[in-house]
């Protein structure tokens, strides 16, 4: 039997706990439910601890540049400090206790597992803290993107890294390749050069950060270049395998780039297969879903970031 409540939130990344938080606070019966951390990706992979490593390939670069400018350095990379403060003070080993804390203390209900609409304002969330829940005022999805994997033969039988990967690493690698020239790839392949791991950087498109402008581009290529990175642009990857520890990725002409370790960062999207939204009327196909100028997806529904 269903249990009533006001509001179900299916993802508690940022939009997700900011919404679940104010409905709480606002008196109303909220249940939250999250399959992995309470704040998604920007705290725990994404925003807060890429930050931190940034910071600190920054304070490399700048030492690199005192000689000729104010004096003499030697400077010696150590990524152990980074890992620890990623570990210590970012994510607390991926703990997300004080998050979900913050929550209840709201007045919110946090149910771990993955949700999924069974019916119009009905989610079943399969989970030890699961059940079935019937939202008398309505349902948001707020599912976030993950890591679009492109379709490369080969690439789906290697250990390749994601973001979370690279974020989580305690020691960087001695060589790395980075499929994937947005903004992602290009931020993480520039940290772990600053750290000493030779980078070679893929993108299909014939600049880097192709969603940006064509002059940020070009100061990036010529930014990573004097810093050592090797950038390939308009250069297709048409295969990848994984042998004794080396990565290869095969380009079109039949040109292999190999390393010990490949980031993948060709982009992310919207994953709607599992949510259920056939049971409501909508397409679990679609790139994202289609809302009105007040979030609202269909009667009962709203989306933020899906």
């Amino acid at each position: 039997m269903a249990e009533e409540v006001d509001v179900v939130v299916i993802g508690m990344g940022p939009g997700g706990e900011h919404v679940a938080g104010r409905l709480a606070e606002a008196g109303l019966r909220v249940v939250g439910v999250e399959a992995e951390l309470v704040g998604g990706e920007c705290p725990y992979w994404g925003c807060v601890p890429s930050k931190m490593m940034i910071r600190a390939g920054g304070l490399l670069a700048e030492a690199r540049r005192i000689p000729g400018m104010a004096g003499a350095a030697r400077v010696e990379p150590d990524w152990s400090p980074v890992a620890a403060r990623i570990r210590d003070e970012a994510t607390d080993d991926w703990n997300d206790q004080v998050a979900a804390d913050r929550f209840r203390d709201k007045g919110g209900r946090l149910a771990r597992g993955r949700g999924r609409l069974t019916g119009p304002r009905t989610v079943t969330v399969d989970g030890p803290e699961g059940g079935v829940f019937e939202a008398a005022r309505g349902v948001v999805l707020a599912t976030g993107t993950k890591p679009q994997i492109p379709p490369v033969p080969g690439l789906d039988a290697v250990p390749y890294w994601t973001n979370r990967d690279a974020i989580a690493a305690t020691e960087p690698p001695g060589s790395l390749l980075v499929l994937g020239g947005g903004s992602i790839g290009v931020e993480l392949a520039q940290v772990y050069a600053r750290f000493g791991t030779r980078v070679t950087v893929v993108e299909a498109m014939d600049t880097l950060v192709p969603s940006e402008e064509p002059e940020a581009a070009a100061l990036l290529a010529e930014v990573l270049a004097a810093e050592g990175l090797t950038v390939r642009t308009d250069a297709r990857a048409t295969a990848a395998r994984h042998d004794g520890g080396v990565f290869t990725l095969v380009l079109e002409g039949g040109e292999e780039l190999t390393a010990d370790r490949l980031l993948v960062a060709t982009g992310r999207r919207a994953d709607l297969r599992d949510l259920g939204l056939e049971n409501v009327g909508l397409d679990p196909g679609a790139k994202s879903v289609r809302t009105d100028a007040r979030m609202r997806a269909a009667d009962g529904l709203w989306a933020a970031g899906t």
